[in-house]
Formats: C-alpha cells, sequence, structure tokens
C-alpha cells in the first residue's frame, strides 16, 4: 500500500512542478494567447473532469439499482492526482496547438 501512496505523491508533485514551468513559459506569450489557452485548458479538463464524475455517479446508481455489495468510497487522491495529470496533458497539448 505504501509503494502505491509513495507513485501517487511522485506523479501529483511531478504535474505540479511541471505545470509551473509550463504556465512560467507562458507567461512569454502576449496577453490574448496565454489567456486563450489557459481558459481552452480549463474548458477541457472540466469537461473530462464531469464525465469522469457522471461516470462515477452511474456506477453507483447501478450498485444501488442491483442491490451489489461492492460499495467503494470515492478516494479524492486519487482524484486530484488525475486532475492535475488531466490538467497538465491538455496544457500541454493546447501550449503547442496555439502556443507557435
Amino acid at each position: 500500500m505504501d509503494w502505491i501512496f509513495i507513485s501517487f505523491t511522485g506523479v501529483f508533485f511531478i504535474t505540479i512542478i511541471l505545470m509551473i514551468l509550463l504556465l512560467y513559459s507562458l507567461s512569454k506569450h502576449g496577453d490574448e494567447r496565454k489567456e486563450y489557452i489557459k481558459t481552452k485548458t480549463m474548458s477541457y479538463t472540466f469537461t473530462i473532469i464531469i464525465g469522469l464524475l457522471l461516470t462515477k455517479m452511474g456506477e453507483d446508481v447501478y450498485v444501488s439499482i442491483t442491490n451489489s455489495t461492492r460499495t467503494n468510497g470515492f478516494n479524492a487522491y486519487t482524484f486530484l492526482v488525475t486532475i492535475t495529470t488531466v490538467y497538465f496533458v491538455v496544457l500541454l497539448i493546447n501550449k503547442k496547438r496555439f502556443g507557435g
């Protein structure tokens, strides 16, 4: 169990550091382009996160309807790591696409 926590923590901190570096490199672009890239990234990330939440909600509804005994809780830490990873990947793609 400890190696899973350490690996998720490592991924989390690496993506945070890379996001900071990526956002710093965006500051070299013009204001409109930088804002456009960040807005696109936030909207894509929001869409993906809402999709993940709807999937989890659908799974919980299915489990409750079928009276299944499997009721895993929602792990906030893995969700946070997922959000940071998705945001970093989408930011990297949008910077490459619109950054020039």
